[in-house]
């Protein structure tokens, strides 16, 4: 299918479900697939993103992932309180990524383009652009200080497991790159190459444990997360705040997406995911089929092993780790902010 056609079928799943709701303030597209020409073909591990605006300060429902039209939608609630400042948008990383170009479709008020339209003017100035960095500096560290020992295991998995990842996140925004979820170790391996900051990347996945993890290895612990998302997706029933991503509907992205990147080469790149799904799923089982998570822990365990996980104390370790890394993650940013061409730079007054 082609990417216009994909995006056709969202327009018109929010203008059918969404817009005539009194709560609807506009829509517009985001997420990797907005970036595409309309002509291209949709990538099988790709869903379109689309963000409803609602007047509601907490919106009462996320969508999440479902199939539409024969196309993996993803509806994100968005309440226009975190739209309403264009400096606030502008200072938020992932906020100002999707407003970025002009991807509204719906705005029945004029509200939302007017934001999106000074989000755009102002994106690549040198100052938004260093505190977008810093506020996923702040994510990294709000991750890692929410691990609580007390917590569940998959609990505590994710939290470090997100701050380690965020890391990626710094550098790509930092090259006005769309900081992606998924594929955001091979995006920041990317712009590391393209901006001669090489040799930084193999401390990324080093963070995460995965450096030499052989593709063999990677393959095998995705076989054993296939089975476990198969087994949480079937048994899902309690409402959860990422429930939609384990869903038959969501498949083909997390489990033949991430063998898609085993199979390019890129198995490394493949990890992170594999294990943010693998604690999922076990948020799932563990209150809605315990003894199917009893049954299945030890895949999730033999992965956590090969990263060199064993117990919480493991986790702060590597959590340490991670924040011993920020001054030279910092530091990599900087180069690449300094060199990046697109960036808008404060004009020097100069003298008489």
């Amino acid at each position: 299918m082609r990417v216009e056609t994909a995006r056709a079928v969202a327009v018109e799943w929010v203008m059918r479900h969404a817009a005539p709701e009194p709560w609807f303030r506009g829509a517009y597209l985001g997420g990797s697939t907005a970036a595409l020409p309309g002509g291209a073909e949709l990538p099988a591990a790709s869903d379109v993103d689309v963000f409803v605006v609602t007047a509601e300060s907490e919106p009462s429902s996320r969508p999440g992932k479902f199939m539409h039209g024969g196309v993996l939608l993803e509806v994100s609630p968005l309440p226009w309180r975190l739209l309403a400042s264009p400096e606030a948008v502008l200072a938020h990383y992932h906020l100002a990524g999707g407003l970025r170009a002009d991807t509204v479709f719906a705005d029945p008020t004029g509200a939302l383009r007017a934001v999106q339209a000074q989000v755009s003017r102002h994106f690549a100035e040198e100052t938004w652009v260093r505190r977008r960095c810093a506020h996923a500096r702040q994510g990294i560290e709000n991750f890692l200080g929410s691990i609580d020992a007390s917590a569940p295991w998959h609990d505590q998995v994710t939290s470090w497991l997100f701050g380690t990842g965020v890391t990626t996140h710094v550098l790509l925004v930092a090259a006005l790159r769309n900081p992606t979820v998924r594929l955001r170790y091979l995006r920041a391996r990317d712009v590391l190459a393209e901006y001669g900051q090489a040799g930084v990347y193999p401390e990324l996945p080093g963070l995460l444990g995965c450096a030499d993890m052989a593709p063999e290895r990677v393959a095998h612990h995705l076989d054993g997360l296939t089975l476990t998302f198969d087994a949480a997706a079937a048994a899902r029933r309690t409402p959860y705040r990422f429930g939609s991503d384990i869903a038959p509907a969501a498949r083909p992205i997390a489990i033949d997406g991430s063998r898609a990147l085993i199979r390019s080469g890129c198995h490394r790149e493949a990890v992170f995911w594999i294990a943010a799904t693998f604690a999922r799923c076990h948020a799932i089982l563990a209150v809605d089929a315990p003894e199917a998570q009893r049954a299945l822990a030890p895949a999730f365990d033999s992965l956590l092993a090969d990263l060199g996980i064993a117990g919480t104390g493991d986790i702060l370790r590597k959590a340490e780790a991670v924040r011993r890394f920020l001054p030279r993650l910092w530091e990599t940013a900087e180069a690449i902010l300094s060199a990046n061409p697109g960036i808008a730079r404060a004009a020097v007054p100069t003298g008489r």
